[in-house]
């Protein structure tokens, strides 16, 4: 029977309320909470905002003196340290709580099993596991970045049915439907960054901002990669202010061009000597400047580059029923390619949706070995 009221009713609630704070945390987790006392629900919690307080407190707070005895189910283990917060599980302590249940142990190292270990030895009963597969892929992202220091990486295509991304012209709009093109910005407002190449700031002149109908979305850090600084100024991304530019280019771009974009508050950051810009590097120095997840918008040369890079950590491409045929048609990755079909990048942990008339494919690569 749906709906079946147990821990896992408990759980699936706490996931569901986290779920719904995606983007907005920064390089925090996503967490939810749920307190529950005779058979009652006393308290609810989301982490909303890096740097505010943890969804067991929000929790906590609204459940009061009921608190004391009570089961406290939870998507991540509770903190152990302070930060920019004190630590949750002493203040679960302090409440008296009878039962914690985790869904999954943070993968943080000043955290890694101690907050359920300082619960356990102040004789609380901890219970961890329970739907932590969900746990872990709703933080994906900040369990990257908290582990390797380096930004989740999620690379958005749509493409024809015969792979083509744009017509021989150039032509793009629109591939997808509108169905298609509004879960997109939804993406947009879940990354901390939006990464493209420099050709399709020049050819298109986008805003990368997220736009959502009916509701203000969050706009990510437009993130551009242009080896010699051919950026015009006059582009939206580095004049409309909407939202920080950061440009990744060589020590080969020019100087007074770099001078001239950091007067308008454009950041320039060189990654390598060239040709190229040095994507590896790039990661690390987006990653020092606490962009822990990026959305890559770009064309098939950025995306083949950042697969043979091996940098991607989920792919998610949107198929429309249509073909354009044309040799000299853009594809979703330019790239050397594999010389058989066992060296193929595959993609594993695939989810499929149908929206309307197009189908969105999304997983993480494999690459071969």
């Amino acid at each position: 029977m749906d709906g079946i009221i147990n821990d896992e009713f408990y759980m699936a609630l706490a996931l569901d309320m986290a779920e719904r704070a995606q983007g907005q945390t920064g390089i925090n987790p996503v967490v939810g909470c749920v307190v529950v006392k005779d058979g009652a629900m006393v308290g609810l919690g989301t982490h909303l905002q890096r740097g505010t307080a943890h969804a067991e407190v929000h929790a906590l707070n609204m459940a009061g003196d009921r608190a004391e005895g009570s089961t406290v189910y939870v998507t991540l283990e509770p903190c152990s340290h302070y930060g920019k917060t004190p630590p949750c599980s002493e203040r679960l302590i302090r409440e008296k709580v009878k039962r914690v249940v985790v869904a999954c142990e943070d993968p943080n190292p000043q955290v890694a099993g101690r907050g359920i270990d300082l619960l356990r030895r102040s004789g609380i009963e901890v219970e961890v596991g329970l739907l932590g597969d969900r746990s872990r892929r709703l933080n994906e992202k900040f369990i990257k970045y908290i582990t390797t220091g380096l930004p989740y990486v999620t690379v958005k295509t749509a493409s024809t049915l015969d792979g083509r991304i744009a017509a021989e012209s150039g032509d793009s709009k629109w591939i997808t439907n509108e169905a298609a093109r509004e879960q997109v910005h939804t993406l947009r407002h879940r990354h901390q960054g939006i990464m493209v190449g420099v050709n399709t700031v020049i050819a298109d002149n986008p805003q990368l901002t997220t736009r959502l109908q009916g509701a203000i979305g969050l706009n990510p850090v437009r993130i551009i990669v242009d080896s010699l600084l051919r950026i015009p100024l006059e582009s939206k991304v580095v004049r409309d202010g909407a939202a920080p530019t950061v440009i990744l280019t060589t020590e080969r771009a020019d100087l007074d061009k770099a001078e001239a974009l950091k007067k308008i508050g454009v950041e320039t950051i060189r990654c390598g000597s060239g040709p190229q810009v040095d994507l590896r590097l790039a990661m690390q120095e987006l990653g020092k400047r606490e962009i822990g997840s990026i959305l890559v918008e770009g064309g098939g040369r950025l995306n083949g580059a950042l697969l043979e890079a091996r940098l991607i950590d989920r792919i998610v491409l949107y198929f429309a029923p249509k073909i354009v045929g044309g040799p000299a048609a853009p594809v979703n990755f330019s790239l050397r390619g594999a010389d058989k079909m066992a060296d193929a990048v595959r993609l594993e942990d695939v989810e499929t949706e149908v929206l309307g008339d197009n189908v969105c494919i999304s997983g993480k690569p494999v690459w071969p070995a």
